[in-house]
């Protein structure tokens, strides 16, 4: 496996008519990006450790997390796929902001999905000083997830018509950052917020595209 820069994550090209699944065999030719500390800068305990890997075809972008489950899952006791949850970051999920635009990262897209195959899309926008959220965002982004005894598998795709720009080409750069929310800390009572670029803000906050590392994609 090729050694990348901290700062830059590996889209790798999926040549195959169909779409990947959890278990598709191209996803272990991706680097892993490491989602391992927490958005403080801090190192997590391994058992909320996680991982994405990142494959793009002609037709979409598909995110796949994995990630170790050591304590009780916080999940919906009755989910709904059907249409996007919105407080789905309250729970267990898995995240992916994303700017198109390498240029205009404060322009930028949530997508989460949590181990019950729930999901949100938003657009958000900070280019005015101010966030402003498109709740209404459909992206008609499609997910899958497993859970097993000690680890929970994820899957996002999300159509390039989403972005509302056409596929990329090999070299292309865009900004993104991974995340994971997971369990409650039975000694602090604290989520656990992790990162793969730490936003080392004074509370847990994602948003903050200042940090976001890139997302190259290649051949």
């Amino acid at each position: 496996m090729r050694i990348v820069p901290n700062d830059i994550a590996i889209a790798s090209y999926f040549a195959a008519d169909k779409m990947p699944t959890l278990d598709d065999e191209a996803w272990t030719r991706c680097a892993p990006v490491p989602i391992v500390r927490y958005w403080s800068g801090e190192d997590a305990p391994p058992a909320r450790h996680a991982e994405a890997r990142v494959l793009w075809t002609d037709a979409c972008l598909c995110v796949r997390f994995h990630g170790t489950q050591a304590e009780p899952l916080i999940v919906s006791d009755a989910p709904q796929t059907h249409s996007k949850t919105i407080g789905l970051w309250d729970r267990d999920v898995c995240e992916m902001f994303i700017a198109p635009d390498r240029d205009a990262p404060r322009r930028y897209f949530e997508f989460e999905v949590a181990p019950t195959g729930e999901w949100v899309d938003l657009a958000i926008d900070w280019s005015g000083g101010e966030r402003h959220t498109n709740w209404k965002c459909n992206s008609g982004m499609m997910t899958e997830a497993r859970v097993e005894a000690c680890a929970v598998t994820m899957l996002m795709r999300v159509a390039w018509s989403a972005f509302g720009r056409p596929c990329p080409r090999p070299g292309d750069e865009w900004r993104a950052n991974f995340l994971r929310c997971v369990g409650i800390d039975t000694d602090t009572e604290a989520r656990g917020y992790l990162a793969w670029r730490p936003t080392f803000t004074a509370t847990p906050n994602f948003h903050v595209p200042e940090v976001f590392g890139t997302l190259r994609f290649a051949a």
